[in-house]
């Protein structure tokens, strides 16, 4: 989106193939499983939150848990290149 501070930060990483850690795939998994249990304990669906963690489980699971979080890129480029 126009004025993110996400695509501020990590476009240019990107651009370059650059997934060297900043924040590892790996703690943002665990961060989010955290959140996830919270939401549940509270009552609280949030539908936007389990889709980021699936695709970042998805993105440890191919092997970038040790990058950063901006190789979700890999994994969403590697989901195009399957269709």
């Amino acid at each position: 989106a126009a004025g993110s501070k996400s695509l501020e930060l990590y476009a240019s990483r990107i651009i370059d193939e650059d997934f060297e850690p900043g924040f590892f795939v790996d703690h943002f998994v665990k961060d989010l499983g955290i959140c996830v249990s919270e939401c549940e304990r509270m009552g609280l669906d949030l539908p936007g939150l389990h889709l980021a963690k699936k695709l970042y489980q998805s993105t440890q699971a191919s092997g970038y848990g040790l990058k950063g979080t901006q190789a979700l890129y890999l994994t969403l480029k590697d989901m195009q290149n399957e269709k």
